[in-house]
């Protein structure tokens, strides 16, 4: 797909498709909660489908046609049934990693695994912490990656210091906690993203947090909530992005999720000089919400690093494109966790801003961007290798809108991953 320079500037209103934690996690804890659980905004996503597609092979009636509605029919917490095949994870590291931690505490059997991609990505972060807490779960190709097998084994509570302030280990961890003998506490180097402790509260579960520990104890059924999923913050942040470095532009994009475990480009992009505010905001179902406002601005750089870092590691190359066009220079550390994701974040962003003649240089943990130097538009068209990874191709679907000369996304098709209108929304701009 060829992306043209913008020379008129993005105006209007817009809203994002739902939060993708937060889709997956309605139906997960929907699935074993009792009774039934209305989901509205769910994302229309290929990773929250597969999600849906897991839990239907486990016998869970999920109403669901391809819109912004689910409805999931709760079995319970032990009204799983054995899936009849392979649960297809497709290319979700969410639904691969936290149902791990759902599926050790079931009497049945199960294998997990997905595409190319989720075949490559590190699973023994899971993997150590629920075999100490009595689960019986292997990597079938012996590498710590997916396929992952599991067959049911008597659980036991743990105390877990993760080495990485990861969700996705919080959150598998919390959910075999759920089917234990004692109670489980998970402390992270930093807070990450709290969605699920949120809705297991919501649900009913006993659980409670202080400070960067979550300590859950078993015993209490959940009960099914209505869920309003409020638009993603990481997609927003596209549109954050181009709002801030396409000349002339004037954008609100309504009903975002800023979660203040997920909304570090906030607090970065302010630290730049951007013009962003945040209006009615509010709170739905626990989360907190707000529609942003965001006007072309004069950036300068920023140092990016420790305890925020969890709480915008998706948001990384998009802020690397927009550091490429502020004045002065913008470390990023602490964020060796794009490495082993989708892709190597690190080595495609760098490679990717290297073709488009930005000054940066990739470390073994983030970045080093220097900015223009009073010229406009630093950036020049390229050929992008975004390596089917969806973050990267609406990135540098951005930088293309600033550039000098047309930009080629190779693989468009990715974005459906996480925003399937990603490109309609950026021609109705």
């Amino acid at each position: 797909m060829k992306i043209t320079k913008n020379t008129s500037g993005l105006h209007g209103k817009i809203k994002v498709p739902g939060d993708k934690s937060i889709s997956h996690r309605s139906v997960m804890l929907g699935a074993i909660a009792e009774g039934i659980t209305h989901v509205e905004g769910f994302l229309n996503g290929a990773d929250c489908i597969s999600t849906i597609n897991c839990f239907r092979v486990m016998g869970v009636d999920i109403e669901y046609d391809g819109g912004t509605e689910v409805t999931v029919h709760g079995v319970g917490l032990h009204g799983l049934k054995a899936p009849s095949n392979v649960l297809d994870c497709g290319n979700s590291g969410t639904t691969t990693r936290i149902m791990s931690g759902l599926l050790a505490g079931q009497p049945f059997s199960s294998e997990l695994t997905g595409d190319e991609s989720i075949q490559k990505r590190p699973m023994k972060r899971i993997m150590i912490p629920l075999k100490e807490m009595g689960a019986d779960i292997i990597s079938v190709k012996d590498n710590g990656c997916a396929p992952l097998r599991i067959n049911p084994a008597k659980l036991h509570g743990i105390s877990y210091n993760s080495p990485v302030a990861s969700a996705q280990v919080k959150s598998s961890i919390l959910l075999a906690a759920l089917y234990a003998d004692g109670e489980t506490t998970v402390t992270e180097p930093a807070l990450s993203r709290d969605h699920t402790e949120l809705m297991l509260s919501a649900m009913g579960a006993d659980i409670h947090r202080e400070s960067l520990s979550v300590t859950l104890k078993p015993g209490k059924t959940l009960q099914a909530q209505d869920i309003e999923v409020p638009g993603d913050i990481s997609s927003a942040a596209y549109f954050i992005g181009a709002g801030l470095i396409v000349p002339d532009s004037d954008l609100i994009i309504e009903n975002v999720g800023i979660n203040p475990t997920r909304a570090g480009i906030i607090e970065v992009f302010r630290d730049m000089g951007a013009s962003l505010e945040l209006i009615n905001e509010r709170t739905a179902t626990g989360e907190k919400v707000a529609d942003i406002h965001v006007m072309t601005s004069e950036l300068h750089g920023t140092a990016i690093s420790g305890d925020i870092i969890p709480t915008l590691i998706d948001e990384l190359p998009l802020i690397a494109v927009v550091a490429a066009t502020a004045e002065g220079t913008t470390i990023i550390k602490d964020a060796s966790e794009l490495k082993v994701k989708e892709s190597d974040r690190i080595a495609l962003v760098t490679k990717n801003l290297k073709a488009m003649g930005a000054d940066i240089e990739a470390t073994d943990d983030g970045f080093i961007i220097n900015g223009k130097d009073g010229t406009p538009g630093p950036l020049h068209g390229a050929v992008i290798d975004d390596a089917l990874d969806h973050r990267i191709a609406m990135s540098f679907t951005i930088a293309g809108l600033i550039s000098s000369s047309d930009t080629e996304i190779v693989h468009p098709e990715c974005v459906s991953i996480s925003y399937p209108d990603f490109f309609e929304t950026i021609n109705k701009l």
